[in-house]
């Protein structure tokens, strides 16, 4: 088992998140973002979900290896005790636990911000190739989360169509 230690996001952390994320927008349908942001937008992204929500990294040895956040599920007040989380974790670190810890710190958080409703938007293969499987959707399902909802063939990328399907968790009410 590694070593991982959980810690706050800053935005100098943007170029080393991006390198991660970058992996997932060029060769995989997990995003379906199809143009990699450029560090500063990122960066942005990075200081504006900072505002409201947590923005963690996972660490192995000083080096970022995971991040997850959460976001609006709905920017409407009448959802505020909702959140859409988000995962990555650096390819050549996956499956070795960083996933679960990062998710489970992220939800204590959200928890302790009243936040009960948790959510997912996860692209969803209808037959799984090399782009994209259903590693998403069975991790989630792994950490309590059960789909809510399918949209058949909304995303494009790679000149296929991929669906998504929207998982939640409530964890109180």
């Amino acid at each position: 088992m590694i070593d991982i230690k959980i810690e706050n996001v800053t935005e100098d952390d943007a170029a080393e998140l991006l390198e991660i994320y970058s992996y997932y927008v060029k060769n995989t349908a997990i995003s379906f973002e199809c143009t990699l942001p450029t560090v500063e937008e990122f960066r942005l992204r990075i200081k504006n979900t900072l505002k409201k929500y947590p923005y963690i990294s996972a660490k192995c040895d000083g080096k970022i290896v995971g991040y997850a956040y959460a976001g609006s599920f709905i920017a409407r007040e009448a959802y505020k005790f909702s959140a859409e989380l988000t995962i990555y974790v650096d390819k050549n670190f996956r499956k070795c636990g960083i996933g679960k810890k990062l998710y489970g710190e992220l939800q204590e958080r959200l928890k302790k911000m009243g936040i009960t409703n948790f959510y997912a938007c996860i692209g969803y293969p209808d037959i799984e190739d090399e782009y994209l499987t259903l590693n998403s959707v069975q991790f989630h399902k792994h950490l309590g989360f059960t789909i809510a909802g399918k949209f058949t063939d909304c995303g494009f990328k790679f000149n296929r169509r991929y669906s998504m399907v929207w998982m939640e968790k409530i964890v109180a009410h």
